[in-house]
């Protein structure tokens, strides 16, 4: 695409298609669906300021996931979860082979295993063998040489054979009392669609954000979202964990596979819901998602 025909139209059209990739290496990076969607937010946020600024855009693809690769690490320094160092060695003689057993490995990870690699490792491995990027490609999103390149992913597919090799030990999530008795509330008043019962809950202030669609803000305009769910059938909702978080499940009853088809998030202020997000529109999100029921299995 020329540099000149690139803008908000360009940007929106090509997005269409590229979105759910994007968010799984932002997913992977982070180690959430959740997290990562919130970096895809930025990541356009950022792209759009640029494009505002009259970037110039070559390669709208790698530009875009090098936005997104940036606006990862600063959400990883900001949440203190990996300060990002790539000490680079003399690796411009590693082969680097199809790596197909290494792709299928990685595809397979989940996203626990993906955090316990460093920043640099992740993002190789998350690129090359995740999305399939090559080498020169990876090196012009990362920002890294192709020696430091090859050494991460050298290192985190290494590291992630190891990884594969263990039982995955994770602790059940758990909900305290006062966030379950919320959220059951909230769930039963919705299933039984009591919408005046459930307006009766939110904040005059209420932020929705129905991730993919629109986003709106008071009550009076939030009002026309619990309308629109009242007019559906494709809907039932129950208590889970996605990556670990309370959330609320979303499945269709009219489906036999009982499959998750979404899911929401909401968040409280005493006894008033301030803020929900509602992924029902964002499927991609559910891809590497780790999500269990309350007192239920991981799916």
């Amino acid at each position: 695409m020329n540099i000149s025909q690139f803008d908000r139209a360009a940007l929106e059209a090509m997005l269409s298609g590229l979105r759910p990739r994007l968010h799984r290496y932002c997913a992977r990076m982070a180690g959430s669906v959740i997290d990562g969607e919130d970096i895809v937010q930025e990541t356009l946020l950022k792209a759009l300021q640029a494009l505002d600024g009259r970037a110039a855009v070559g390669r709208p693809e790698q530009w875009l996931f090098r936005i997104a690769h940036n606006a990862a690490q600063d959400h990883l320094r900001r949440r203190q979860r990996e300060r990002s160092r790539i000490a680079e060695a003399d690796m411009t003689t590693i082969e680097d082979p199809s790596g197909n057993a290494d792709a299928r490995l990685a595809t397979a990870a989940g996203l626990r295993s993906f955090m316990q690699l460093s920043v640099a490792q992740r993002s190789a491995v998350i690129l090359v063998d995740v999305l399939g990027l090559s080498l020169h490609e990876t090196c012009e999103v990362s920002g890294a040489t192709l020696a430091a390149t090859k050494a991460a992913l050298h290192r985190g597919r290494a590291q992630l054979r190891l990884l594969a090799a263990e039982p995955e030990q994770v602790a059940a999530p758990r909900l305290d009392a006062g966030d379950e008795r919320r959220l059951r509330r909230y769930v039963d008043l919705f299933n039984a669609r009591d919408f005046d019962a459930v307006r009766a809950l939110i904040a005059e202030d209420i932020r929705l954000d129905v991730v993919n669609r629109t986003r709106m803000r008071g009550k009076a305009e939030v009002s026309i979202y619990f309308g629109n769910y009242d007019r559906a059938s494709d809907w039932a909702l129950s208590l889970g964990f996605v990556d670990g978080r309370p959330a609320i499940l979303i499945r269709n009853p009219g489906e036999s596979d009982g499959a998750v088809r979404g899911f929401m998030l909401v968040e409280w202020s005493g006894e008033q819901i301030v803020h929900i997000r509602d992924f029902r529109y964002a499927p991609w999100c559910l891809v590497d998602a780790q999500i269990s029921t309350v007192g239920g299995a991981s799916s």
